[in-house]
């Protein structure tokens, strides 16, 4: 091995011994250190040194950017988590505006349903205020009343024709059909011709009036649209039957009259008018109630024209029927006035005790009747 050493002029500095391990090595270093400046060494020392000092500042400022960056970092997160808590802060008061929008169209439909509500209840009042003024000026009117006591006359002639329906099944079912039968027995007290003579058509006129009396029902059923016209145009031509009773009714009388001379004959006789449907009325006043039924249409139906508008659909029909009902009661008034004459002295017979054959006459004609 080969040394050499280095000596300082410095105070104070320590020899260097060194060694290489040939001579060429040492050669070189011996070289290179003879040929070596201090003051350029100190030179480089302080550029290197500073280079490292700039390096240093660099590295302390990246650390202090760093640090900074992580204070950003730190501060960006923390706006972060600020900015998220916003937002959802925002968005539930954005719920709770959408939630609020969509109550309020619910409040203001049920308000607009109330006031729609009011307003149908004004308007409905309004209108039945004015149909009550429009009816109450009606029912003071004329008209109105007119068709009042036009109701009236048809109600009551629902009534009458009830009752007469209610005599001619009496008369039927009482009388007629009994003494049929007793016509038919082995000691029959009157006879089957008699029988016919005395109650001639009455059954026929009985089955009519069910039948005008049932489409009368019915057109009191659709009241207040009252149609009768076609009611009396079904009757009409049923009045021969009517004319036949009323030419046979004298003769039916005097028939009965002269029944009742057989004692058999008048106790049965008593003992029908016995019954409780008779209400003590006596054969002959049955057999006189369908003398006075034309007149009593003809009645009606001049109480129904009196009330009855010029323009009503009804007018000409309902005076069409009166014009012929007048006409038969005409043809009819002679043979009525004698058959009330028999009537009334088949009565004055029956009020004594011991009866009267003279009564029984039928030449007899009264007069009066005294007290």
């Amino acid at each position: 091995q080969h040394y050499f050493t280095v000596n300082f002029n410095h105070e104070n500095q320590k020899t260097l011994e060194l060694r290489t391990e040939d001579a060429k090595d040492c050669d070189e270093w011996v070289a290179a250190i003879a040929h070596a400046s201090y003051r350029n060494l100190a030179t480089e020392h302080e550029a290197l040194m500073q280079k490292y000092l700039h390096l240093l500042q660099i590295v302390e400022t990246e650390k202090t950017v760093a640090k900074q960056l992580r204070q950003q970092i730190e501060d960006g997160e923390i706006e972060i988590e600020r900015l998220k808590a916003e937002i959802a802060s925002l968005l539930k008061d954005h719920e709770r505006i959408q939630a609020g929008q969509t109550s309020a169209p619910s409040d203001d439909d049920s308000d607009i349903k109330k006031i729609k509500k009011v307003q149908s209840f004004l308007r409905g009042w309004l209108c039945r205020r004015k149909w009550k003024t429009i009816i109450q000026d009606y029912i003071r009117s004329p008209h109105a009343d007119s068709m009042r006591k036009r109701n009236q006359v048809v109600f009551s002639m629902l009534e009458a024709e009830a009752e007469y329906v209610q005599q001619l099944h009496i008369l039927v079912n009482n009388f007629l059909r009994p003494l049929r039968m007793a016509a038919s027995s082995k000691k029959p007290p009157i006879t089957h011709d008699d029988v016919s003579s005395i109650f001639l058509n009455s059954e026929t006129i009985m089955f009519l009036h069910q039948i005008f009396y049932q489409g009368l029902k019915a057109r009191i059923s659709s009241w207040p649209t009252l149609v009768l016209a076609d009611l009396f145009d079904i009757l009409l031509p049923m009045l021969n039957i009517y004319q036949e009773f009323v030419r046979n009714h004298q003769y039916s009388l005097q028939i009965l009259a002269h029944c009742k001379q057989n004692r058999d004959f008048d106790k049965l006789l008593k003992h029908y008018e016995a019954k409780p449907d008779c209400e003590e009325r006596t054969l002959e006043t049955f057999l006189t109630y369908p003398m006075f039924q034309i007149p009593r249409y003809i009645l009606t139906l001049h109480e129904l024209l009196a009330h009855t508008p010029h323009e009503h659909v009804e007018r000409n029909s309902l005076d069409y029927a009166k014009s012929k009902l007048e006409e038969l009661s005409r043809i009819m008034h002679d043979e009525v006035s004698e058959t009330e004459n028999i009537r009334k002295n088949l009565a004055i017979e029956r009020m004594i005790i011991e009866g009267c054959e003279i009564l029984l006459d039928t030449s007899q004609t009264f007069v009066r009747q005294g007290t």
